[in-house]
């Protein structure tokens, strides 16, 4: 299948290498000339046989807007855009909207595989109707990770990205619960060997999950992650999270205390959000704060 792919940073250039890999033709489209495979965003749109898909992985927001407004003027009638960013939700509904008027559908699609989805696979989550989701599968199988799960067309327009935004929020969570775990270990005399603790709980307890694999990791790089300042930064998906809580009235009392931690580790340096830090950079390969020397 043929596909273009605006957006080629840390995810997207990957996500184009796992799609060629899977025999798939991608067209490749950044604004860094050493990774563009056209120079511009209609020499992308020509080279694609209609009806044309292309999938966009840009920074949420104004920039996501900017490609979209731009496809819409060069897309015909039929073509389908993916947005793949970590867009809100409501967002998409405008977008699906505004491309509908000119005959071209839209899908959104949750991507969570950070800088690990090269080789293990994407978890995708689409919403979109049927029609423009199941023409785009062939695309979503070669992404997806190996084996039965890792894919959900979740429904409608904007239900891809909700349900990569609670994803968001429960991983808040759970980084939230393992970064008090470690410190909490760390504080106490009697253990003298936190790393191999963590270590310990990743084979036969409750607690094991990749994120936890991930740091034991951290901790390998950095016993006690004194490289580290205690901040975090948030993605806006927790904000998100706890807005959409608020206007449904369901209580989120985990996920919402894990967001103001962050919101705390921007005032002191916080141990935990050593931890934290080190598990966004293990995952996603955000960027970390380091101690000063």
């Amino acid at each position: 299948m043929q596909i273009g792919l605006v957006g080629l940073g840390k995810m997207g250039g990957n996500m184009r290498e796992r799609l060629r890999r899977a025999g798939h033709t991608v067209i490749g489209f950044d604004t860094n000339p050493a990774v563009s495979d056209v120079p511009h965003l209609s020499d992308l749109v020509d080279q694609l046989d209609g009806p044309r898909a292309v999938w966009v992985m840009v920074p949420a927001g104004g920039p996501t807007q900017e490609v979209i407004d731009r496809l819409a003027s060069l897309l015909k009638h039929d073509d389908v855009v993916v947005d793949g960013g970590n867009s809100r939700w409501t967002d998409d509904e405008k977008h699906a909207k505004e491309l509908a008027a000119r005959g071209i559908g839209f899908v959104d699609a949750g991507v969570s595989g950070g800088v690990w989805g090269l080789e293990h696979g994407y978890a995708l989550m689409v919403g979109g109707e049927a029609e423009y989701v199941e023409r785009l599968k062939p695309v979503f199988d070669a992404l997806k990770p190996d084996g039965p799960y890792g894919y959900v067309h979740a429904g409608k327009v904007g239900a891809g990205h909700f349900a990569k935004m609670v994803h968001n929020g429960i991983e808040y969570a759970m980084m939230q619960a393992y970064a008090e775990g470690w410190e909490l270990l760390e504080k106490v005399d009697s253990v003298d060997n936190v790393r191999e603790v963590f270590r310990s709980w990743q084979d036969g307890t409750v607690i094991r999950s990749w994120l936890l694999d991930l740091a034991v990791n951290a901790l390998d790089d950095d016993e006690h992650l004194r490289k580290l300042r205690g901040y975090a930064e948030d993605s806006g998906e927790g904000r998100w999270t706890v807005e959409a809580a608020i206007d449904n009235a369901v209580p989120l009392p985990a996920i919402t205390a894990s967001l103001f931690a962050r919101f705390a580790s921007r005032q002191e340096d916080s141990p935990q959000m050593k931890m934290v830090a080190a598990l966004r950079n293990q995952f996603g390969g955000h960027a970390v704060e380091t101690k000063k020397a």
